[in-house]
């Protein structure tokens, strides 16, 4: 099964508010299917077969860890998971693993991240620097902070070994907080940021 995350904002086949919460995925190139977050626990999958949704659940998990229930569109229980134990965090305490933000997912993140209890960050500690790093959301935690929000919810998880090395890129070019980050237009973020990847995981090989 090829499952593939869709990350623009103007996909037909997925309404504006999933495609704001990159809940769109697309299963063999062909097959979309949707998750809608209903609530800081759950979601709604949208799917024509759901007698092999379970690999979609767990790839759409690896982006979403703290959501752990999971509904059809008639209500029914389809898969649950044991819950993430959360707690509030203030977001200058964290330390970013990104240093651009891109404009177009800041306008998307504006029309769901609303308080505190909108945002569910991956965190993990980072013995080096002796602080949490944030492996995921930098763009919702930039937006909150510029609404004048200053605590996110966070749940602590193992990341891949080169989240240490973004971090300490991210470090090494003066991004120590989430507003250290650059704003950029989005064909430049697109730019900059996956060739910063590109070349980064081209060294790894």
């Amino acid at each position: 099964m090829d499952i593939k995350r869709i990350n623009t904002y103007d996909d037909v086949r997925f309404s504006s508010d999933v495609l704001a919460e990159h809940g769109a995925f697309v299963i063999d190139n062909k097959y979309p299917c949707s998750f809608k977050i209903t609530n800081e626990k759950s979601a709604r999958v949208e799917y024509h077969d759901y007698t092999c949704i379970a690999p979609i659940i767990d790839f759409f998990r690896f982006f979403a860890e703290h959501i752990t229930v999971f509904y059809d569109t008639n209500g029914r229980k389809i898969a649950e998971f044991p819950q993430i134990e959360t707690r509030i965090m203030r977001i200058d305490e964290l330390q970013p693993s990104q240093f651009f933000v891109d404009t177009d997912k800041l306008k998307a993140v504006s029309s769901f991240v609303k308080s505190t209890e909108d945002m569910f960050i991956p965190i993990a500690f980072y013995e080096k620097i002796g602080r949490y790093i944030s492996l995921d959301g930098h763009t919702r935690l930039y937006f909150a902070q510029q609404q004048g929000i200053k605590n996110v919810r966070v749940f602590i998880t193992d990341p891949p070994e080169s989240i240490y090395d973004f971090a300490d890129e991210a470090i090494n070019r003066g991004v120590k907080k989430v507003s250290d980050m650059e704003v950029l237009p989005h064909d430049e973020y697109d730019i900059r940021w996956n060739k910063f990847c590109d070349d980064f995981f081209q060294r790894e090989d």
